[in-house]
């Protein structure tokens, strides 16, 4: 059974412990990767290399979206410079930004997080436009990630 991330423990993991000083990594996965229904249409990102890669990994699964409070399914949305809106033009980005913190952990070194997202792009994302046009730039919750040192990565840099 598929739990809604908003309705998991605050510190539900797929590892026993952390700590800085027990293990060497912590990752943070998008929940989508791992197939949560958490995805803006209601369905799911489930990749197979992910779940490989994760195997002997600790990891935290998150969804910064449900985090903040947006609903599944959710309009779509996108980053359009330091704003992010939905496809109706709804202001979105409190909600973005709350869910990056809720789910941000300073505990973690790494991050293996979907691609071209509004909250988890790393280098590509929609453009605001919703014409599938990508651009320079990183989701909300990767760029949280990114500027407090946590390597991020996308489930394309995985072969």
């Amino acid at each position: 059974e598929t739990k809604k991330i908003s309705e998991r423990k605050k510190n539900d993991t797929f590892c026993s412990f952390h700590t800085k000083n027990t293990m060497k990594e912590l990752w943070l996965v998008s929940a989508c990767l791992l197939g949560t229904n958490c995805k803006y249409n209601g369905g799911n990102n489930y990749n197979q290399n992910v779940i490989d890669f994760l195997k002997d990994k600790c990891y935290i699964a998150v969804c910064p979206e449900e985090a903040g409070g947006l609903p599944t399914p959710r309009i779509p949305c996108e980053r359009n410079k330091d704003k992010v809106l939905t496809k109706e033009h709804t202001d979105v980005t409190k909600e973005f930004q709350l869910g990056a913190k809720k789910c941000f952990s300073p505990n973690a070194t790494h991050a293996l997080l979907k691609s071209k997202s509004p909250s988890c792009g790393k280098d590509k994302i929609y453009d605001g436009t919703f014409t599938k046009t990508l651009i320079d730039g990183n989701g909300v919750f990767a760029e949280l990630c990114l500027s407090n040192h946590i390597v991020v990565m996308t489930e394309e840099d995985i072969v």
